[in-house]
């Protein structure tokens, strides 16, 4: 049982996290939010809105693939920085609310991470960062529809969606179905696409001497 003190507390406390919650948020007042239940959100609108938790076959692709990247920039000494699970500024008109989009990759160029580091606020995407990668779930239509014209009107010059499961519609994988790497490459403003799938060696402009497969992928989530 609650005193009256605690009860009181916890209460104020309550309707303090509603009137937040209903408040409209800036990207950076969103960042800086926390509903203290350890859900992940994005900034829709300018309202802080669930996302679902993710598979541990996700989990492993994601943290799989981020410390492959991390490996090579390291090892090649390149100007990035691979980081799991980063907020990504959209762009939003003038007197419209801002949006999100929580990233399971985001590659940050070196000098902007460089830049941050200098900073006490939260680590995210603020300007476009030079690759965002998805890794497909359920909701593959976000991914291959949503996000894409998302991340290309924002300016994100490279954009993999990867789809380790063969979870995307028949007219972005082809049938029969199957593990599928789309690398979107942000040209004169448009992106184009490239799928990968069975053997072939997934090529990124942004990591041109990196060597990876599908079969590469769908391992992560057996080990």
């Amino acid at each position: 049982m609650f005193s009256v003190n605690e009860s009181a507390n916890l209460r104020k406390r309550l309707i303090s996290m509603v009137a937040i919650a209903q408040k409209t948020l800036s990207f950076e007042e969103f960042l800086n939010w926390d509903d203290d239940s350890g859900r992940s959100f994005e900034l829709v609108n300018g309202l802080a809105m669930p996302l679902s938790e993710p598979t541990a076959k996700h989990e492993d692709v994601v943290d799989g693939l981020c410390r492959l990247l991390v490996d090579r920039c390291q090892s090649l000494n390149l100007p990035y920085v691979p980081r799991q699970s980063k907020q990504v500024r959209l762009n939003a008109a003038p007197g419209e609310s801002e949006s999100s989009r929580k990233a399971d990759i985001v590659v940050f160029a070196k000098e902007e991470w460089v830049r941050m580091r200098q900073s006490s606020a939260s680590a995210a995407a603020y300007i476009p960062p030079p690759l965002a990668i998805e890794v497909v779930s359920t909701n593959w239509r976000d991914d291959y529809r949503i996000k894409l014209n998302e991340y290309e009107t924002l300016g994100i010059l490279e954009y993999w969606i990867v789809d380790y499961a063969g979870l995307g519609g028949v007219q972005y994988i082809g049938s029969p179905k199957q593990s599928t790497v789309t690398i979107n490459r942000l040209i004169d403003g448009e992106y184009q696409a490239l799928r990968y799938q069975g053997k072939a060696t997934i090529v990124s402009p942004t990591f041109p001497q990196l060597v990876l497969t599908i079969a590469q992928i769908v391992a992560m989530t057996q080990v």
